[in-house]
């Protein structure tokens, strides 16, 4: 049942049949609930779209609320929302069922702050070496901050730095306290922020450290590569050896000239095949 507390004809708090309404910063939404019907391709699709973007964002919450703070304000979206907007729109690579974040169009804020140059990261003892160019640049100050996002993906994990150096520190340590974080992937992002919160720089990607996993299709195509290609060398060794008997006048069989198709298709197979090992 919905109320509505400023008459007829003001907006209902509440549910009506399927739909519900209610107040979302101060203006009023209505949602549609009820059980959905069997998902199109193109809904399946976009579902997982949704969770992959969702696996990622999920665990840089604290990040994305102070990276996309400045942004929401003013809007009806909060900062989540907008780092979820574009980074499935921008950030996903592949298609159903096998979509994949690329990590290097990853953006974690937007602003008109200018970004540090010459960002560079590696790995040190336990933890994480940056260094960038510490100059006066004509949109930011010396005291600027900046901020340091890196993703574990490979753990569904991330660890956010929000005051980690002054952009004329030149360069900072990122301590990473788990064994385990400096052996697995890690993804790199860097922004700055304004030391009165009042301006952010558009975040970048600093890296990859350590590799990325093989993804389930990578590994698939692998493994059809290779059982392929055992079976090439098997047949190829067949042929090769009948084939100087034929040369002889000794087979001239159906037989032959099947060994003998197959051993070229399979010959053209492995040369377009993916998952050869580079």
């Amino acid at each position: 049942m919905a109320i509505c507390k400023v008459g007829p004809f003001g907006h209902p708090s509440g549910k009506i049949g399927n739909m519900v309404f209610y107040m979302l910063k101060g203006q009023p939404v209505c949602r549609s609930k009820g059980k959905p019907g069997k998902p199109s391709l193109k809904q399946k699709a976009n579902q997982e779209k949704m969770k992959v973007t969702m696996q990622l964002l999920k665990p840089m919450k604290d990040f994305i609320n102070v990276s996309f703070k400045l942004e929401s304000e003013g809007s009806l979206k909060n900062p989540h929302n907008l780092a979820t907007s574009y980074n499935k729109k921008q950030a996903l690579t592949g298609e159903y069922p096998n979509v994949k974040v690329d990590y290097s169009k990853v953006m974690l804020s937007y602003g008109a702050l200018e970004m540090a140059a010459a960002m560079k990261v590696s790995k040190g003892a336990s933890g994480l070496n940056l260094s960038w160019d510490s100059g006066i640049v004509e949109n930011g100050e010396l005291d600027d901050i900046l901020m340091v996002m890196v993703s574990h993906p490979t753990k569904k994990r991330a660890s956010s730095f929000l005051n980690a150096a002054k952009r004329g520190d030149g360069s900072c340590f990122i301590p990473l306290d788990k064994e385990w974080m400096m052996a697995e992937q890690m993804e790199v992002y860097v922004c700055l922020k304004s030391s009165n919160e009042k301006l952010i720089s558009d975040s970048i990607y600093a890296g990859n450290l350590n590799g990325a996993p093989e993804s389930p299709l990578e590994k698939a195509e692998k493994e059809h590569y290779k059982a392929t290609k055992a079976r090439f060398d098997q047949v190829a060794a067949d042929y090769e050896h009948k084939r100087m008997d034929y040369a002889e006048g000794v087979i001239g069989t159906k037989a032959f000239r099947y060994l003998e198709k197959e051993y070229q298709v399979l010959k053209e197979r492995l040369k377009h095949l993916p998952g050869k090992p580079s």
